[in-house]
């Protein structure tokens, strides 16, 4: 009996011991979960692949800077260079992506987002461009005196109301162009439209941006992405350099597997061209290009494709209809600021789309802000709630049923309008906005969830 009693004693102390060890273990991996970081989180799938890239990217740079200085002021060099780091950076973290494949959304075609490329530092351009953005003058002088002049002084100092996590970044650099396009990826946006001037030709506060196309094809075919144009309004654009410029795209990018092709109704598969302020040119000279019996007619040529008028004032809606466009869209982030942009006027560009055989694209966007560059502009802001406005924009845009839905923006950073992530930042006198008390992926969350909820309803529709 007492050796029964000694054995039994024994067992129930192996069996406290055995016990505590397993909870000894489960609250080490408990907390070994806790320390996970924030960046991990839903949205950046990516967030712990980028480091060994972070780490590299020092060491990579001279090498590139040297490649580049090589090459400034011959084009064809320069181009081959920065195509030959992409593919050589590509080729690196190819197989991870592969892994990557199945834990992400897949990509929503039918979701396009704004994308700018004339962002530059000194490390890759060999200066600072857009990030140091002059303040713009307001048009009457009398209240333009009341607002400070100058322009911003990188990398403290930007030309933007909140402040990437990438920094004051150069749009040539491919770990940014690689990150962007996880990022996009990421947010199950499928179409990049690309701010484009024709070779020679950029903005006022930038420099040209073409050479960079190959690049961003080849990485958005990298992420399953497809890659369309947002034509901006470069100086005496009309007709005849629209052809050109069209058939220059097509013949130079069109054979690019991630070059965009919209399916039509009738089966067709065409290019689409989004063409920023087409309403400074008149109805007369868009016809000559896009009716079948005009001067310039791209119409049933090789170069035929769906061309996108940007809708500001009710009336453009006649004007874009006699011009042949195919279709219509609203890109301002700011409700109430244009009858195209203001969500309750959606239904009735809707109807007349409808009735006129035309697409119909609205223009969503997480908030704008300006006055980094446009202090003068304060009652165009449009807060972002803690992505309530972006959510409500969403959903005025499902309530018409579009074809397409456009995304405003990818990285417009001088209007406040960018997903991108940002981050707090505090310098001198300048506290940047931010999006706490969420992470800086949010608005590629938010961006995500509403592309699924879009998908579903979409099947809805066509049932």
């Amino acid at each position: 009996i007492l050796n029964y009693d000694i054995m039994a004693r024994f067992r129930r102390r192996t069996c406290i011991i055995l016990l505590l060890f397993i909870l000894f273990i489960c609250s080490i991996m408990m907390a070994l979960k806790t320390l996970r970081p924030d960046r991990a989180g839903f949205g950046d799938p990516f967030g712990l692949g980028l480091l060994p890239e972070l780490q590299q990217r020092t060491v990579l740079l001279d090498g590139k800077q040297n490649l580049l200085n090589r090459a400034q002021g011959d084009t064809v060099t320069r181009v081959s260079n920065l195509h030959s780091i992409a593919v050589n950076t590509m080729k690196a973290s190819m197989s991870s992506v592969k892994k990557l494949e199945e834990e992400l959304s897949s990509p929503n075609y039918n979701f396009h987002i704004f994308y700018y490329t004339w962002y530059g530092n000194p490390q890759f351009d060999g200066k600072y461009i857009h990030w140091n953005h002059p303040l713009l003058p307001h048009w009457d002088p009398k209240i333009a005196n009341n607002y400070p002049k100058g322009r911003h002084n990188p990398p403290e100092d930007i030309g933007a109301n909140f402040y990437p996590e990438l920094g004051s970044y150069s749009s040539k650099d491919p770990t940014v162009i690689e990150a962007h396009m996880k990022q996009m990826r990421t947010a199950s946006t499928g179409v990049i439209v690309l701010s484009w001037y024709p070779p020679g030709m950029a903005d006022e506060n930038g420099e040209p941006t073409d050479d960079l196309v190959p690049v961003v094809l080849d990485y958005a075919h990298k992420y399953n992405l497809k890659v369309t144009f947002h034509i901006e309004p470069y100086k005496d654009r009309d007709d005849r350099s629209m052809y050109h410029n069209v058939k220059y795209i097509i013949d130079k990018y069109g054979s690019h597997p991630a070059f965009y092709r919209h399916k039509t109704s009738t089966g067709r598969l065409l290019p689409m061209f989004y063409v920023y302020d087409s309403y400074v040119t008149i109805p007369e000279i868009w016809a000559n290009l896009l009716t079948v019996s005009g001067s310039q007619s791209i119409r049933n040529t090789p170069y035929d494709a769906l061309f996108i008028a940007l809708l500001v004032e009710e009336r453009h809606k006649h004007d874009i209809h006699r011009s042949g466009f195919d279709g219509m869209y609203t890109y301002f982030a700011t409700n109430g600021f244009s009858y195209g942009s203001s969500h309750h006027n959606w239904a009735s560009l809707k109807a007349f789309c409808d009735s006129n055989n035309l697409m119909f694209i609205p223009s969503v966007g997480p908030g704008y802000i300006d006055t980094s560059i446009r202090p003068w502009n304060n009652h165009n802001t449009r807060n972002r709630v803690n992505g309530k406005y972006y959510e409500t924009a969403f959903s005025a845009a499902l309530l018409v049923r579009p074809e397409i839905i456009s995304i405003t923006s990818f990285n417009e950073w001088h209007e406040g309008t960018q997903i991108e992530k940002a981050v707090p930042k505090r310098t001198g006198q300048v506290v940047y906005l931010d999006y706490k008390p969420h992470k800086p992926n949010v608005y590629l969350e938010l961006t995500q969830k509403w592309s699924e909820k879009y998908r579903k309803e979409q099947e809805q529709w066509l049932m």
